[in-house]
């Protein structure tokens, strides 16, 4: 199951957080309210936002809004290491955000747990306007090494692609390892569109089609 994010990611009006070492986790949780609960859904995910920011071991901590569907949302953070991201699993705002969020949620907490396979080097960085694609990467265990390969290639190529801001590929941690997230933010839908038809992304897709474990699907997400 593919779902490019345009994650979001991210990170709106954030300064550069400290470089991601390989000890580094990488978390894209997916947030899908009540229509008629939106409002409250955006203002609950702010404020979890804005806590997990202050943790220590926070690397970098946003979410984005799905385009045509507003009541859904993709959380992403980094973070230093795991002994950061369990304490922040154990804080008591994580424990009071997922209860207060069960009681007008319309899909369970989706929260999937990375760590990097091609993490990009420039600042967490995306501002108003850009635009977000996560996409979610399921193949069978079998085909995990080949994938990894395609994976890292396309995130190379996708970095010189014009109006590229930020292209992460992360992959889940065992016994998931055959599932990874790509993590893409485009200066604009232009930008976007234009990738959509290169042929790096073109020959990507027909190789991997084969070998996928799930439809392949782009959301398309506006930074928040």
């Amino acid at each position: 199951m593919l779902f490019m994010l345009a994650f979001l990611m991210m990170m709106s009006e954030q300064t550069a957080p400290p470089a991601q070492t390989s000890s580094s986790f990488y978390v894209a949780t997916y947030i899908d309210v009540q229509v008629n609960s939106t409002n409250e859904g955006m203002t609950l995910v702010r404020q979890y936002r804005e806590a997990t920011r202050a943790e220590k071991g926070n690397l970098g901590t946003d979410f984005a809004q799905e385009i045509g569907r507003p009541s859904r949302y993709v959380i992403a953070e980094f973070w230093k290491d795991q002994a950061s991201f369990d304490a922040h699993e154990k804080a008591g705002h994580t424990a009071q955000f997922r209860s207060r969020l069960k009681a007008i949620h319309n899909s369970p907490y989706d929260q999937r747990v990375h760590q990097g396979l091609a993490v990009d080097p420039r600042p967490l960085a995306a501002s108003r306007g850009t635009v977000s694609v996560v996409t979610h990467v399921d193949v069978p265990p079998q085909s995990k090494n080949e994938t990894e390969v395609l994976l890292k290639r396309l995130a190379e190529e996708s970095r010189k692609d014009d109006g590229n801001v930020r292209y992460d590929v992360f992959q889940q941690t065992a016994p998931r390892t055959n599932h990874f997230t790509v993590l893409a933010v485009w200066k604009d839908r232009n930008a976007f569109d234009a990738h959509e038809t290169k042929q790096h992304t073109r020959q990507f897709r027909e190789v991997l089609a084969p070998m996928l474990g799930a439809p392949y699907d782009d959301r398309l997400y506006t930074a928040q």
